[in-house]
């Protein structure tokens, strides 16, 4: 059985996201989820993704422990990358410290810790 509690805390050091040969966030200001038995997620601030490279999509999911996610694409050289970046735009109170923070898929970009 899967334990669903989760975690928030601040990430050590900087963590840099590249996707299509181009670096799409850098933060010093990370955090770090951990959720039951799922490998860590790292979160990244709003102001350290650069936005211009998102292209919002239509696809939402609902997490019961988290809330509604929304996701973007990721417009690279090579083409969209399809729903790379999800968000909580409102998540629930339990994890309200994601607010305005964005995570990244780490099979479609590369997640990088210094």
């Amino acid at each position: 059985m899967t334990d669903n509690r989760i975690t928030i805390k601040p990430a050590t050091g900087t963590w840099v996201v590249r996707a299509g040969g181009a670096v799409i966030a850098e933060s010093s200001s990370a955090l770090e989820l951990h959720e039951g038995d799922y490998p860590v997620t790292i979160y990244f601030p709003r102001t350290d993704v650069a936005m211009a490279f998102l292209d919002t999509s239509d696809q939402t999911s609902t997490c019961p422990y988290k809330g509604e996610a929304r996701y973007f694409g990721i417009a690279a050289k090579s083409g969209v990358i399809e729903n790379a970046v999800w968000t909580y735009e409102q998540p629930l109170e339990s994890v309200k410290e994601i607010t305005g923070y964005l995570s990244f898929y780490t099979d479609k970009t590369t997640v990088e810790h210094f």
